[in-house]
């Protein structure tokens, strides 16, 4: 739960978050890596050429994958479930069968994951958990998606009611969650996906594809041979995320503190792309129960990325200058950057916090 710290941090946060569901175009900080970040004013010249481009998939393709997928499921919203990465949560329920997994940093160096479901199912999906003002500009990008979380302040839920979602938190299907048994609360709040997918309005539009895809067997063009990433997310508490390239496998293998991250069902999470987009982290005038500063990470504008993908990586440019705009990565050239069919994960540390291996 996060509180109030004064009224005038309020009005600021209040100002602030109104701009995001209004998609003004904020500029993040575009620095990555061992650079500091830059301060940047508000961009007023027009939208990069890059930004015109729309990545489209073939039919029978899974936008969010690349893959071939189930029809009756491609025809369908996607879905957004908020899952808890702190230590009592794990492990998670979902990892796995997501279309494209999103880890933002929220208070005290903890983070929590944007699962996004579209071409795939989980039963269960969880540990569920409350939304952040950062959710926005990632769900806006979903069509109007269907949106899970375990709930929030008064302030964040009013924001989300004016957002291009549809929310499917408890306030709206009380009975599409449950607690389950051998998890200590609030780490045993729990879903199926086939539940919250009930609640699609009739005609509800999939995705648009999210990103460009190399074709089968294809090499990455301009990469880096990379053995992978470490990348960390810091507060009171450390989140140190390491991804290695296993090539026998064809996949990118996460480890969290150290420890191999496993899912709920034993398998090590994994993807076929890491997409490294540094951003930089406002605070929002609120505190959580512990009295820390509650953050939001500032996805409009551009930033310097780093694409994992295929045993590569590629240095490039992500930008979005809307909240309903799909991030675009660009590689040094300003070409789209093409990733691998399969699962992807989204990693956004502040600049600064990630290095190659």
């Amino acid at each position: 739960a996060v509180s109030r710290r004064a009224a005038k941090r309020t009005a600021v946060s209040r100002a602030r978050f109104a701009a995001v569901v209004a998609a003004a175009a904020l500029v993040a900080a575009g620095c990555g890596g061992g650079k500091s970040p830059k301060k940047q004013a508000p961009s007023t010249t027009a939208a990069p050429e890059a930004l015109t481009t729309v990545a489209t998939v073939a039919a029978g393709v899974a936008p969010l994958t690349g893959l071939p997928g189930d029809p009756a499921k491609l025809n369908r919203p996607a879905l957004l479930v908020k899952i808890d990465n702190a230590p009592k949560a794990r492990p998670q329920a979902g990892l796995n069968q997501a279309d494209v997994v999103v880890e933002e940093g929220v208070e005290g160096g903890i983070t929590r994951f944007a699962t996004i479901f579209h071409s795939g199912d989980s039963d269960p999906v969880g540990p569920v958990r409350s939304a952040r003002t950062s959710d926005i500009a990632i769900a806006s990008a979903l069509n109007h998606p269907l949106f899970a979380y375990s709930g929030t302040n008064a302030d964040f839920e009013k924001l989300l009611d004016k957002a291009p979602l549809v929310n499917v938190g408890p306030g709206r299907f009380p009975g599409g969650y449950h607690r389950q048994s051998g998890r200590p609360a609030p780490y045993n709040y729990f879903s199926a996906t086939a539940t919250l997918f009930s609640r699609a309005a009739a005609g509800a539009a999939p995705p648009a594809p999210w990103f460009e895809y190399r074709p089968g067997g294809q090499a990455p063009a301009g990469g880096q041979p990379s053995t992978g990433a470490h990348l960390e997310f810091r507060g009171k508490v450390v989140t140190a995320v390491d991804w290695a390239w296993d090539g026998a496998a064809a996949a990118w293998k996460r480890t969290n503190n150290g420890t191999t991250h496993v899912d709920a069902g034993g398998q090590q999470v994994t993807a076929a792309n890491v997409v490294i987009e540094f951003v930089a982290y406002k605070d929002t005038g609120y505190t959580d129960q512990s009295g820390a500063a509650v953050p939001e990470a500032q996805l409009l504008g551009e930033g310097e990325v780093w694409v994992l993908t295929n045993g590569s990586v590629i240095k490039g440019r992500w930008q979005k200058p809307t909240a309903e705009a799909v991030t675009r990565l660009v590689d040094g050239g300003g070409q789209p950057i093409r990733l691998t069919p399969g699962r992807t994960w989204v990693e956004l540390p502040a600049p600064g916090l990630a290095q190659l291996r």
